[in-house]
């Protein structure tokens, strides 16, 4: 908090300003050095460099919008990427919302995006440090940050209602019997990043309800009660959802970044499952109403195709598969297979060049006879190491393919193939 304190003020921004990016330890070092020399404080010089080094890295996050912003490191790792952030907006908004509580806005990288689409936002986080900097993030717009569990955040929101446009319904907001907010009207909903209480969680580990805070169990009570979205690791367990919301799993320029919770008014008609395909400026989804039955199985023909890893999470391999007259390669592998060259947002597509036992005397005897020095290596379905299985490959010349490892049925295989632009 003392490098913070040093940091806002007059003279800690404007050094912060003036020091521009710093991308390597080594700039690091330099400044560090050249800001000692000068004569300011240790406090003022780790804060200074420590977020102009942030800044260069948000920039993946945040483009342009990164220099004028503060960061943790934590809370720059969990941050939504504004190009994320910007589609929660648009679907707030789309639902006729005007207010949101964001609870626990971290960094604020939501709520700016929510209050760039005109939302009146009320922005909460425990942790006084992270507040602080969502404070300052979120001041060109005039949002109320509070430094507050997301719990005594909501319980107050009965006695001070969201800021709102119109405040002639704040006689909608109701109390229960137990306690409990109703649902209510008005324009208002609620925004929650649940944070995972302990580190190390990879997205592949289940986690339960307790492991977050605030707990899942609360969330999701408030979240029956008020329209909220509910954003949450890609691999949290299907099974722990709640039936009547809307799962969508969002993909970034080719990496599954959040599953997002819908409920009340933000939970469209019809729809429980979605997977939301981001590239660059332009973004695609696909919609059902429950998991897709998986299309038919069949041999492996001249195009290899792999599903967004939205479509997978979201389970619409089968819808895919259909509206591209595709098949399945194996009935447990998320590979499809046509004879056809097919350009879609939701499939990376490879022309197969042949086959072979995924063996590496067998591969790197197709490998030697095509001049193939370098080769990205997928696998599906195959206890293998990619990085450690390039090592056992004989990769000589100055062509370039992909070797894709897979199994159908208990044959191991491996697929030469070229990777088809995507659309």
């Amino acid at each position: 908090m003392s490098e913070l304190r040093a940091l806002l003020t007059p003279v800690g921004l404007e050094l912060l300003d003036a020091v521009g990016p710093i991308e390597s330890t080594a700039e690091v070092a330099r400044a560090v050095s050249r800001l000692r020399a000068a004569g300011h404080s240790p406090d003022l010089v780790s804060a200074v460099v420590g977020q102009a080094h942030l800044r260069t890295k948000a920039r993946a996050k945040f483009g342009e919008f990164a220099q004028r912003m503060l960061f943790t490191r934590a809370g720059l790792e969990q941050a939504t990427r504004l190009a994320v952030a910007a589609r929660h907006a648009q679907r707030l908004r789309a639902a006729g919302i005007t207010a949101v509580a964001d609870l626990g806005c971290g960094i604020g990288g939501d709520a700016l995006a929510f209050a760039g689409a005109g939302l009146e936002v009320l922005a909460v986080d425990a942790d006084e440090v992270t507040s602080a900097i969502a404070a300052f993030n979120l001041a060109p717009f005039g949002s109320e940050v509070r430094h507050a569990t997301a719990e005594d955040a909501y319980g107050s929101l009965g006695r001070v209602p969201l800021p709102r446009s119109d405040s002639s319904d704040s006689a909608e907001a109701g109390v229960q019997d137990r306690g409990k907010r109703t649902a209510v009207g008005g324009g208002q909903a609620i925004w929650m990043d649940p944070a995972r209480r302990t580190s190390g969680h990879s997205e592949t580990r289940r986690v339960s309800a307790d492991d977050y805070s605030p707990s899942l169990d609360w969330a999701f009570d408030v979240a029956s009660q008020m329209p909220t979205g509910m954003k949450l690791g890609p691999a949290h367990d299907r099974d722990a959802l709640p039936d009547d919301c809307e799962a969508q799993w969002v993909s970034a320029d080719g990496s599954v970044v959040e599953l997002v919770v819908w409920t009340g008014v933000l939970a469209r008609d019809g729809i429980r499952r979605s997977a939301l395909i981001i590239r660059g400026d332009r973004s695609y989804e696909l919609t059902a109403a429950a998991d897709a039955e998986d299309a038919p199985v069949r041999e492996l023909g001249a195009y290899l195709h792999e599903p967004d890893g939205a479509v997978i999470r979201a389970r619409l391999i089968g819808d895919v598969a259909r509206s591209l007259d595709a098949g399945m390669l194996d009935p447990h592998i998320a590979y499809l297979t046509s004879d056809a060259a097919l350009t879609s947002p939701f499939v990376q597509s490879f022309r197969v060049r042949e086959t072979m036992p995924a063996k590496p005397a067998a591969i790197s005897a197709v490998l030697t006879r095509n001049g193939i020095g370098t080769v990205e290596i997928k696998k599906r379905g195959m206890d293998v190491d990619p990085a450690a299985f390039r090592k056992k490959l004989k990769l000589k010349g100055a062509e370039s393919a992909t070797l894709i490892l897979t199994r159908i049925g208990s044959q191991r295989l491996a697929i030469l193939a070229d990777r088809v632009p995507a659309p």
